[in-house]
């Protein structure tokens, strides 16, 4: 094997790196591939030959090594500055670190930067040509179009219903990614302030009996309707709101609103819902043992359409849970993200979110994230009155 020969330029050429550059042996060696030996081996023949006096050659190491001791201490405070400064970087994403790198350029060495940062200099010279890369672009374009998913669906859709939005329009993304891309964006589902609940025991006593008994999946429209009563608060009063819906198709077929909390809103969504639907056979209705739900009008108007009455435990919410979880998420979605003025305008808003978005727009986990008119329609299951 050949000796590596060196000629006296670059002999002259490494010994300055020490000498006058103020760098360690050991770095020199390592950046040039001479082993330490070889350039002690230099560095004691440069001395002899520059300082052949024994007292001015110990002069002379120790201003070698004074020299190496500052440039050491310069590069130490060079880099303790910048890690000051990136210190709030240093676990982020590596765009982020090439973009400080990129801010501070003019500050401190690049190479320097990449390597307290813990990142390769050539892949920042190559996202300074292309910044985002194709995953980055992607990740833009599905932000754009989940928020605008989320306006659409009037700010209430979180991550899985805005999922299955993107399926519809063919997109291919998983609902972590979906997650994720809107926690990064500030995307939230909007759903009101919080109320704490409460559920008291409930009682054998019924006034009627529980047919559905919790019974809450049917494979046909008209078999079995819900229905309660909630109020709404406004600045000129509460207004009150009845709603009869349909277990199979989870749809609003009936409802009505009034200022009082009488038998006649009752009365008036199951007519709406009898009008709507048409059943051809008897249909349970399932209530609370409410003063409504238990008066001699009720019983009567029942009795005359067909109608078979099942009312919950006393007390007790869960025997009604589907028309809870509908009250829920108008709340949550709709009434306490806004103050009324007056109860037409509770009317109004309510109106809409009933007739246009719950019915025919707002996705439902229990019909396959699809609306109830979209279920009854792909499921044919629309009654003829509808269409009169």
């Amino acid at each position: 094997m050949l000796k590596p020969h060196y000629t006296p330029e670059f002999r002259a050429e490494a010994i300055k790196q020490v000498t006058e550059r103020g760098y360690s042996v050991l770095e020199v060696s390592e950046r040039i591939g001479v082993t330490r030996s070889t350039l002690y081996n230099w560095l004691k023949q440069h001395r002899q030959a520059t300082n052949p006096d024994p007292v001015i050659s110990a002069q002379a190491d120790l201003a070698t090594e004074n020299a190496q001791l500052k440039a050491a201490l310069k590069r130490a405070e060079e880099e303790r500055d910048i890690l000051k400064k990136a210190g709030r970087i240093l676990c982020q994403a590596v765009q982020l670190r090439y973009a400080f790198i990129k801010e501070h350029k003019n500050c401190h060495p690049v190479r320097l930067m990449c390597r307290l940062l813990k990142v390769n200099p050539s892949g920042y010279y190559q996202w300074l040509k292309q910044p985002d890369s194709p995953r980055t672009l992607e990740n833009k374009r599905l932000t754009d179009l989940i928020q605008t998913i989320w306006e659409d669906f009037d700010y209430i859709y979180g991550s899985p219903r805005i999922h299955n939005e993107l399926k519809k329009l063919d997109e291919k993304c998983s609902v972590n990614r979906v997650a994720r891309l809107m926690k990064q964006a500030n995307i939230r589902a909007l759903r009101g302030y919080k109320v704490p609940r409460h559920h008291p025991a409930g009682k054998p006593e019924d006034a009627a009996d529980n047919i559905l008994n919790r019974e809450f999946n049917y494979d046909e429209p008209d078999k079995a309707w819900v229905t309660d009563i909630t109020y709404i608060e406004t600045r000129e009063g509460f207004l009150y709101l009845a709603v009869v819906l349909d277990l199979c198709t989870r749809r609003v077929v009936g409802w009505s609103m009034k200022e009082r909390m009488t038998k006649e809103i009752v009365l008036d969504a199951l007519l709406m819902a009898l009008w709507r639907r048409r059943p051809k056979g008897a249909v349970i209705i399932h209530s609370d043992q409410g003063s409504q739900f238990t008066s001699d009008a009720w019983m009567k108007f029942i009795k005359d359409h067909n109608l078979t009455p099942s009312m919950s435990r006393r007390g007790n919410c869960w025997d009604n849970a589907v028309v809870e979880s509908f009250f829920g998420s108008l709340k949550k979605e709709r009434i306490r993200r806004k103050v009324y003025t007056t109860r037409e305008d509770a009317r109004s808003d309510i109106f809409d979110y009933i007739e246009v978005f719950y019915n025919r727009k707002r996705s439902h986990s229990y019909l396959g994230q699809m609306s109830p008119v979209e279920y009854e329609e792909k499921n044919h299951l629309s009654p003829v009155a509808e269409c009169l």
